[in-house]
């Protein structure tokens, strides 16, 4: 793991806590969904470029998925 990666899966580790909450306190739940799937995708994907472009996909997910 490099510190690239690294650092990409913190940020969005972060974002899909964020969205968690988000998702549990409005009862959303692709908000819900996509704050648990952002926070265990990083640990699965090793490329960096890969990460990055399902990471983005994931926090945009919420926007044009409405449940």
């Amino acid at each position: 793991m490099n510190t690239g990666n690294l650092l990409w899966s913190l940020l969005f580790s972060s974002m899909g806590f964020a969205y968690f909450v988000y998702g549990k306190r409005q009862q959303r739940l692709t908000a819900l969904l996509a704050g648990v799937a952002l926070m265990v995708y990083p640990y699965f994907i090793a490329n960096t470029l890969l990460l990055v472009i399902l990471g983005t996909a994931l926090c945009a997910a919420p926007f044009f998925i409405s449940a």
